[in-house]
């Protein structure tokens, strides 16, 4: 969340930022209340202080009438206070709320633009395939595979659900081998499995609630969440702690399912891998001082174009504008892979830095040295990668004429060396 302070101290800029946003913020309603909080603290916190001198001047005074004065003043000021102080208290929870609805600030280094036709293309990797045959989306492929059943995954649990089978299932499990050993071996990430389950003050810290509790999972009766991705648990993983400067920049990797609703998603890509409600993916999170913040996003998005380079799938870079960008976010950059099937570049990867937005909800801190002041931590977290987007990309990526599918050298080994997906009906 913002931080009230940058809010009062720098109004222009940050009206300035969510103008650039095209979102409608409670930015005047704040800067109301916060003048309207500060007014009343300023006769509040006096009373205190006199409160206290007229308590200890009762107990020294001898003359009755004198002490009395001083207890009949006592009795005003205590009054007075009494009736402040609930005010201050409801001044301040609605405060709160309001600055929970308040985007993050987007750095100058993004660019301004309304939505996703603005974003800003930073380079391509890889040439696009040239196929002499016409193309499959996935989803066909899969089924004349035999590795995904789509039929049997909505009788099991309804839409947007899908089983993987036979060699489906493998190259999934193989996947997210090949990321996690490339992010731990290769880019300096400590493994984390975390719980797929979370109390909802993890979803409020990086973010997902109040806002989208429409499209989280919840269990009722525990209270609590289905995670969407494991940037909850391992982002929240330090939540309420202080860290030792020396132990940043912190850098975890987790595999796990992710569980989304997408009630927004209604007739949008109702086929196929691309928008599910239950997908694995490979999670990356930094927590780092901010002073590093941007640079260590770089190295985020390098390890995540690292994966793809190694499955030899092309792909672009493309930097989020303002209008784009995750209410969370201070900025983004996605990673889209190319569907040669669908004929388009789909998103596969999403890295961000949060700046210290996340860590002011989760309260995660740091200290550069004993006795320092504590300053909060950037959070930044990114996919490496998505595991079924990324089945669904090299499935189109290295189909071939006879209908089956080459396996990249890269998961060979993961997989006993087999080189190649042939059709084979499913059971």
């Amino acid at each position: 969340m913002l931080s009230l302070q940058v809010i009062r101290e720098q109004e222009g800029l940050v009206r300035q930022a969510m103008e650039h946003r095209g979102v409608e913020t409670p930015l005047d309603d704040i800067v109301r209340l916060d003048g309207r909080r500060r007014e009343m603290l300023r006769e509040l916190e006096p009373l205190r202080g006199q409160l206290k001198q007229l308590s200890a001047r009762i107990g020294s005074a001898r003359i009755p009438d004198e002490r009395q004065h001083l207890i009949d003043q006592t009795k005003a000021t205590s009054q007075r206070i009494g009736e402040l102080e609930p005010q201050v208290r409801e001044v301040e929870e609605e405060l709160d709320l309001l600055l929970l609805q308040m985007p993050n600030i987007p750095d100058e280094s993004v660019p301004v633009g309304a939505d996703a036709e603005d974003n800003v293309e930073v380079r391509r990797w890889g040439e696009l395939p040239s196929l002499d045959f016409r193309p499959l989306p996935h989803w066909e492929i899969a089924e004349r595979l035999g590795i995904i059943d789509f039929e049997r995954g909505v009788k099991l649990a309804g839409s947007r659900f899908q089983a993987l089978v036979g060699n489906g299932a493998a190259l999934s499990r193989a996947l997210a081998t090949l990321m996690l050993d490339m992010h731990i071996r290769d880019h300096g990430y400590t493994e984390i499995a975390p719980p797929y389950l979370v109390r909802p003050e993890m979803m409020f810290g990086t973010g997902q609630l109040p806002k989208f509790k429409d499209e989280a999972y919840h269990l009722e009766r525990d209270d609590l969440y289905l995670i969407p991705t494991a940037e909850v648990p391992l982002t929240n993983l330090h939540s309420g702690e202080i860290l030792d400067w020396s132990r940043l920049p912190v850098r975890y990797c987790g595999y796990s399912p992710c569980f989304r609703r997408e009630a927004g998603a209604a007739g949008r890509e109702t086929r196929g891998l691309i928008r599910v409600h239950q997908f694995d993916k490979v999670e990356m999170v930094k927590l780092t001082a901010p002073e590093h913040s941007l640079e260590e996003l770089e190295s985020m998005v390098g390890d995540a174009e690292a994966v793809l380079q190694r499955l030899g799938l092309t792909y672009r870079v493309v930097l989020l504008c303002t209008g784009d960008l995750g209410l969370v976010m201070r900025k983004t950059y996605d990673l889209e892979v190319w569907m040669a099937g669908e004929g388009r570049f789909v998103e596969i990867s999403s890295c961000s830095t949060a700046g210290e937005y996340q860590a002011r909800r989760a309260d995660i801190k740091f200290r550069r040295a004993v006795g320092a002041h504590t300053e909060y931590v950037h959070t930044l977290n990114g996919s490496g990668l998505a595991v079924g987007r990324t089945i669904a990309a090299l499935l189109e990526t290295y189909q071939q004429a006879d209908g089956a599918v080459r396996i990249p050298t890269a998961l060979q080994g993961y997989l006993g060396g087999q080189e190649r997906i042939t059709p084979r009906p499913i059971i």
